[in-house]
């Protein structure tokens, strides 16, 4: 196999390489502070109407206590969980975790997702008035932000779920659908 850079799911002009052609274990990643963050919010999710302390998280997840603080706090800015002050404070889930998607854990932590330049916002592609295949990556991002829309934190704090599908041949079958192949 061919040694490759892993693609990265991030804000940033260069995020990352996509792999050589050929090799067959291409995927997206998400940082590993998104990582952590989920593993936060799916702690909070065993107790919701709890306060939970920075001290206690990083105790119940084995994350060290200064990430966790961070993780908290932009979590809170991102109105995915709340804080109180004081001797009893700390952070809670802002609302069910039926109610919360791995899109809004992604956009609070790495921004909204674009694998390819043209499939952001604000896309300043140089070359996109000549692009052929833009409108084909647009739509395997929008396949891939409905995928995440569609999983909330119960889900993803589901330790009994069964496993999911193959997610990386789902990619690969979009992607060829959308490039006109059965």
């Amino acid at each position: 196999m061919v040694p490759y850079e892993r693609l990265a799911v991030g804000r940033g002009p260069d995020i990352g390489n996509a792999a050589p052609s050929g090799t067959e274990d291409v995927m997206l990643r998400i940082s590993k502070l998104t990582d952590y963050a989920t593993v936060i919010l799916a702690h909070m999710t065993v107790m919701p109407e709890r306060l939970h302390t920075a001290a206690e998280v990083s105790e119940a997840t084995g994350l060290a206590q200064p990430t966790v603080t961070k993780l908290l706090k932009q979590l809170q800015k991102s109105h995915l969980v709340t804080s109180a002050r004081g001797m009893r404070g700390g952070y809670q889930l802002s609302r069910p975790a039926t109610s919360i998607s791995a899109a809004e854990i992604l956009d609070a932590l790495e921004g909204p997702i674009a694998i390819t330049e043209c499939a952001s916002h604000d896309s300043q592609c140089g070359i996109e008035h000549a692009c052929r295949v833009g409108r084909s990556w647009q739509r395997i991002n929008h396949a891939i932000r409905r995928a995440l829309q569609d999983i909330n934190l119960h889900e993803l704090a589901d330790s009994t779920a069964s496993r999911t599908p193959d997610i990386a041949a789902e990619i690969r079958a979009a992607t060829l659908r959308a490039h006109g192949h059965s």
